[in-house]
Order: structure tokens, then C-alpha cells, then sequence
């Protein structure tokens, strides 16, 4: 148990570098320069490999570890705003990890083999800011941990990945960033098995991650847990932070559970560290234990108090997420003989700390002549490993896509999106991903690969069962382990409700997923009500940095797959029908990037009668409905609005070409609700959609009785 006492506890105070990723980033490797050139300066020796620095003396460690908490403290109190309860009793776990077990090189944050660090209990930010800091790492200055909380700094309030260089996701939601640091573990372990060989282990690191009780206590975390747990994810280590206090006071009032033995029943290996407040060598001692176990991952329950230190709140909720005080901080270096002005990193810890920059830098340079060598003996496995490291696509990739006519069969645009897939497999190396449960649903089977398992990491088919919200942070994990590597991740429409947070995770981490959603309407029948989206379209539509797209037929499909893999900085949803649809004429691949584009118009002058408005299943019928108002005489364009936001990204040129301000007569038709789409269609529109939930009937009759007809249409487009 967490020590009641803190004060009794409490110490007493006494290369070059050149990596590989940054080569293929910068403009030389366009220039085609040698990737061994990375491997050492042209005309020079290797560089000379420096050992591990040992453990600082116990002195030092107790200096090291105050520092760290300080560091927290007195920036949550500049800040007036934090939680700095977490860092306090982490700090001798942050250091020991840090100090001297992670593998990274602070002057290439993005270094390819580097160990992987998550703190899902993102609220405790400072700690990791700290320890960013103190390893050296450029971009965490002493002025950013003074800017703490505030407007455009570098050290946000909780951790962003596309803010702060060495911060590897976003986390804050609690236990999503466990659900990350799972996919992180799962691509390493895919990596290692399609491409180590056993004279070269080329894909050779850890991920670690720090999750407190209220990660434990997120459903989230059980799924990813039990998941990690059956892949046997053995270089994954989690310490569980335990520290009994959360928002409302001790955790006792609702959680109970013996959290290791559920682990232990997930298929993990564990560990109990129960002094975490002073306990160096047992954290040691865990850490190798945990390493030397490769078959299952581990959970390293780590006993602490939270706030350790301070002589009035250690120990409580009121240290969680408020600063101390002044009159608390006093108190509290007072009790740990800090007696230091705020933001103070003695001489000795500097120095000590500083070695982080020359070992970084030689860890990378010896994995750069590893790969040098490994290149020059398996090239094709180097050059897709390339691929996967820079993000870079092949010439052509996207010939790879279907392309459709009139005349090709009506489909589903799910068996259409099937084929997709399975065309981007074959020339996208770092292409993978899978369903929740609902693979042969979905149609998301890559049928030349098989599953990703245990015992067969190097396959590409995931099997996430019925767990949507893990599924999705588990592939946030996944893009941002290497720009090259593209997941996908699939499950009915209605279902994102389950994985809602993930997806505005991976929005807002700039996480290149592809979220692919079947049966997006109530198209899909009898199902009914429960399982039919309507309110989801427009939704998810609200959310930045995110693509919705909902494809019309084939080529439409096609064009938004390649859209998404195009956008390795935002996530895209392709929604996609369970009933067949024609192969509409006028429809495109490339012009799907515009987000909306004219597929048919019998008018001149950009100045049609009426414009129909479509998406999706929805375009075919006003494409119908046009044809009709066409034989009565009328000037009909049909509009394919396949994204929003791509369409608003469009020049405001195009946008007019596409639909003229000076034609009011306008109708949307899409089986979702009807809000939004007033911006498209103006104050004399029509918009014919679903403002109530969906029935359990076959699908024709449902469009039929809810008014998603042609006949519907044109009555509308004769009343306006």
C-alpha cells in the first residue's frame, strides 16, 4: 500500500547521429543519396560504441529524482493550473526508466528503433516533460516547462505528439494511451518478424507505458490488455502507477478489484514493486524481469504516493489536479530539503543526464551500420523496411486501384471496397489491419495474407474481436509508429458510437487512419433501428481533421481509398453500403479529391434549373430523379458530394463552378439527417433525408416509406 507518511519516506537531500529517418526525410533522399551514407561520415572509421553509463550513485539518483519532482511542482504552481500529484510519486520510476533503461537519442527524436515511451496518464505531463528535458532533447527548453499550460507552448496540458518532439501520442482520454502503446508493441513485433533475420535483428525495441488507476478502471483497457494478452506482445511493459487516489478521493470507494490478477487471467506476466517511493533497486530488478520475459507482456504494479513529499496533501486528491500552494510548495521543499529557487537542475544532475546525447547518438549510429549491412545483404526486404520508415509510396501505387465503367456489375460498395484493399496490400508494404469481429461482414479480408497472431506476427490480417474502442486506439498506435505503416480498421456504421473517442484521438493526433464503416444507412434492412446509422454521417462530419467520406460505386471507392491513403496527417472514414449499387456514369477516382464534382448536366452557362445534391446509395437515385425532370423539359444537374471536406478545401472558383450561387433551387437527398446540409442547400432548399430513427424492413421499403424515392424528389423539385 501507499505509504501514509510521506514525510517519514522521504530522502534526505545531500554524435553526429545521423539517422536514417531524418535521411529519408530531408531533401537528400530525394536526391537518391545512399542509405548507408547514414551509417557514418563518408571517409571516417565507424563510430566508436560507447557503453551504457551505469546507475548514478544513490546520492545522485535522490538529487535526480527531486529535480524531476520540482520541475512539475513549480510549474504547475507559474501555471496556476496542472496535476502535479503523479509526477511526484513517479519521479524515481520516470528516472530509473529514463536514465537507465529507455533506448532513444534525444538530438533524433524520431530515430526508427528507438524504445517507445506513453504516459496514458496523460494528465501527469510533467513528468514526462521533465524527463524530455533533462535527457536533452532540444525542443523541451527550460523556458517550455516555464510555459507550461499556456498559449502555443511546446508543453501543453496534456501530451501531444504533433506538438512535442519525443512525445509519441496524444494522450489524456485515460487508458487510450495504454490502447497506443498496444499498438506500438504490436508493429514492432510485426516489423521484427517480417523483416529480422538471424544474423541481423534490424527491428529490436521496447514500448513502454505508464497507466495510473483510472486507466485501470476504462473498459478500454481491459479489451487492449486482453488483446496484448493473446498476441503475446513480450517487449510491451506497463508499470501501473498505484497510487489508490483519483479525482473523488480513494479509489476503494468503487475500485476494488485485484487488478494482477485479472492481468495475470489476461495472459500477462506480473509484477508487484510495492515500495515505489524509494525502492530504486526493486524498480531495477522489475524492469529486468520484465525484459527477460519475451513470450507475454508484462505489468509492473508500482506502489506510490501520489504527492509524495508534501507534507499536507501527499497521499490525497487534493494534489491529483490543483496546484500545491505557495505555502504547500515551501512545505514541501522544506520537507525534501530542496532548497533551490523554482526551476533549479543542479550542476551534478546536468552533467550526469548530459551522457543521454552522446549514448543516443552512438545507439543510432550502430543501428545505421546495421542496417548498411543489412541492406547490402537482403535489398528487398531493406527497400520495403525503407518504405515503411520514410512513408514513401512507390511510383504509380494507385494504378493498383480498380477502375469501373457503366457496364461493370452493380455492387455493394463494400465487396468494392474489398478489392481495394486487397489491390493496396500488394503494393503498399506497411498496409494492414482488420475488423472487429465482422471481417466477412465488413469484407476486409486480405485474402494473400493470413492473421496476425502470436505465433504469426509477420501476417497482416488483425483480429480484433468485439472490441470497437480498442480496435480504433489500437490502430491510432499503429500509424504513428512509422509513417509508412497504413492500418485500416473496420466495423458497421452505427458501431463508431463505440469507438467514438479513438477516432477523435486519431483526428487529433494526426494519425493517418482509415476507419472503413459498412452498412452506413438503412440500407442494410432488417437489422433494423438498432444497427442503422442516421445521426453518425453528419456527426462525424463535425469533427476536425477528419475526412468523412461516402462513396457513390466503384470508381468513387477507389478515389476515396486513395485519398486516404494520400492523408497520412488525418484519419478518413469511408462509409460504405451493404446493398448493391450501379456503377454510375460520370463518376471518378481522381475527382473525389475535389470532395464534390458534377457527374451529370444537361444545362449551359453554369446555370442549371435545379441541382440535386447526393452521397453515397443516395446519388443513384438523384440521378434517377433528374432523368426525369430532364424528359419534362428541366435543366438538372446532379452533384456527387462525396466529402465535405475536401469540397471546402476547394477554391471558392470551383466551389461557384460546382454549385453557383445564383441557382437557389436545390435538393439534398442522403439517408441520414437532414441537419447541416442547409449550408449546401441554401434557405430555399429542400433537404430530403431521416430525422428519426431508422425501422426493421426490408431495405426498399424502408426508402419507400421514408420518402427516399425519385418520385419523392421530383414532387420536391416541382414544388420549390
Amino acid at each position: 500500500m501507499a505509504s501514509p507518511n510521506p514525510t517519514a519516506s522521504a530522502a534526505t537531500a545531500p554524435s553526429s547521429g545521423r539517422g536514417i529517418l531524418r535521411l529519408l526525410r530531408s531533401s537528400a533522399a530525394s536526391s537518391r543519396l545512399p542509405l548507408a551514407a547514414a551509417a557514418r561520415p563518408c571517409g571516417r572509421p565507424a563510430t566508436v560504441l560507447r557503453a551504457r553509463a551505469p546507475p548514478a550513485a544513490p546520492e545522485l539518483v535522490e538529487q535526480s529524482v527531486n529535480t524531476i519532482r520540482f520541475l512539475a511542482v513549480d510549474a504547475v504552481e507559474k501555471a496556476q493550473s496542472g496535476h502535479p500529484g503523479l509526477p511526484m510519486g513517479c519521479a524515481p520510476l520516470g528516472h530509473v526508466l529514463f536514465d537507465e533503461f529507455l533506448r532513444f537519442n534525444p538530438r533524433n527524436p524520431a530515430w526508427f528503433d528507438r524504445d517507445r515511451f506513453v504516459l496514458s496518464a496523460g494528465h501527469g505531463c510533467m513528468l514526462q516533460y521533465a524527463l524530455l528535458h533533462l535527457a536533452g532533447y532540444d525542443e523541451v527548453t527550460m523556458d517550455d516547462l516555464k510555459d507550461f499550460r499556456q498559449w502555443r507552448s511546446r508543453t501543453p496540458g496534456h501530451p501531444e505528439n504533433f506538438e512535442t518532439p519525443g512525445v509519441e501520442v496524444t494522450t489524456g482520454p485515460l487508458g487510450q494511451g495504454f490502447a497506443n502503446a498496444v499498438g506500438l508493441a504490436l508493429a514492432e513485433k510485426h516489423l521484427a518478424a517480417r523483416f529480422n533475420k538471424t544474423d541481423l535483428k534490424i527491428v529490436d525495441h521496447y514500448t513502454y507505458v505508464i497507466l495510473g488507476d483510472g486507466c485501470q478502471m476504462e473498459g478500454v483497457s481491459n479489451e487492449v490488455a486482453s488483446l496484448a494478452g493473446h498476441w503475446g506482445l513480450g517487449k510491451l511493459i506497463a508499470f501501473y502507477d498505484d497510487n489508490h487516489i483519483s479525482i473523488d478521493g480513494n479509489t476503494d470507494i468503487a475500485f476494488t478489484e485485484d487488478v494482477l490478477a485479472r492481468y495475470e487471467a489476461l495472459g500477462w506476466h506480473t509484477i508487484w514493486v510495492k515500495n515505489g517511493n524509494t525502492g530504486y533497486d526493486d524498480i531495477r530488478a522489475a524492469i529486468k524481469e520484465a525484459k527477460g520475459v519475451k513470450d507475454k507482456p508484462t505489468l509492473i504494479k508500482v506502489t506510490t504516493t501520489i504527492g509524495f513529499g508534501s507534507p499536507n496533501k501527499a497521499n490525497t486528491y487534493s494534489v491529483h489536479g490543483s496546484a500545491l500552494g505557495s505555502k504547500e510548495v515551501e512545505a514541501t521543499r522544506s520537507n525534501l530539503r530542496w532548497l533551490h529557487e523554482p526551476f533549479h537542475v543542479p550542476d551534478e544532475v546536468k552533467r550526469h543526464w548530459s551522457h543521454h546525447i552522446d549514448e543516443g547518438a552512438s545507439l543510432e549510429a550502430e543501428w545505421n551500420a546495421k542496417f548498411a549491412e543489412y541492406e547490402k545483404k537482403y535489398h528487398q526486404e531493406a527497400a520495403e523496411l525503407k518504405s515503411i520508415i520514410s512513408g514513401e509510396l512507390r511510383s504509380g501505387w494507385d494504378n493498383a486501384l480498380p477502375i469501373y465503367t457503366p457496364e461493370s456489375s452493380p455492387h455493394a460498395t463494400r465487396n468494392l471496397s474489398q478489392h481495394c484493399l486487397n489491390s493496396l496490400a500488394k503494393v503498399i508494404p506497411g498496409f494492414l489491419g482488420g475488423s472487429a469481429d465482422r471481417a466477412t461482414s465488413n469484407m476486409t479480408l486480405l485474402k494473400m495474407f493470413g492473421d496476425f497472431q502470436r505465433d504469426t506476427p509477420e501476417e497482416r490480417n488483425i483480429r480484433f474481436g468485439v472490441r470497437e474502442h480498442g480496435m480504433g486506439a489500437i490502430s491510432n498506435g499503429i500509424a504513428v509508429h512509422s509513417p509508412g505503416l497504413i492500418p485500416y480498421c473496420a466495423t458497421f456504421f452505427v458501431f463508431t458510437d463505440y469507438m467514438r473517442a479513438a477516432i477523435r484521438l486519431s483526428a487529433l493526433s494526426e494519425s493517418g487512419v482509415i476507419f472503413v464503416m459498412t452498412h452506413d444507412s438503412i440500407g442494410l434492412g432488417e437489422d433494423g433501428p438498432t444497427h442503422q446509422p442516421v445521426e453518425q454521417l453528419f456527426s462525424l462530419r463535425a469533427m476536425p481533421n477528419i475526412l468523412m467520406l461516402r462513396p457513390a460505386d466503384g470508381n468513387e471507392t477507389s478515389g476515396a481509398y486513395k485519398i486516404a491513403v494520400l492523408n497520412r496527417k488525418r484519419p478518413s472514414i469511408i462509409a460504405l453500403s451493404r446493398q448493391k449499387l450501379p456503377q454510375l456514369k460520370g463518376t471518378s477516382i481522381d475527382a473525389v479529391s475535389k470532395g464534390g464534382y458534377i457527374i451529370s448536366d444537361n444545362s449551359s452557362g453554369n446555370k442549371p434549373d435545379l441541382i440535386l445534391i447526393g452521397t453515397g446509395s443516395e446519388l443513384e437515385i438523384a440521378e434517377k430523379a433528374a432523368d426525369e425532370l430532364r424528359k419534362e423539359g428541366r435543366t438538372v444537374r446532379v452533384v456527387s458530394l462525396v466529402c465535405w471536406e475536401l469540397f471546402e478545401e476547394q477554391p471558392e472558383k470551383y466551389k461557384e463552378s460546382v454549385l453557383p450561387s445564383e441557382v437557389t433551387s436545390r435538393i439534398s437527398i442522403e439517408a441520414g439527417v437532414t441537419f447541416g446540409w442547409e449550408k449546401y442547400i441554401g434557405q430555399n432548399g429542400k433537404a430530403i433525408g431521416i430525422d428519426r430513427f431508422g425501422a426493421s424492413a426490408p431495405a426498399g421499403k424502408i426508402y419507400k416509406e421514408l420518402g427516399l424515392t425519385v418520385e419523392n424528389i421530383v414532387a420536391a423539385a416541382k414544388a420549390l
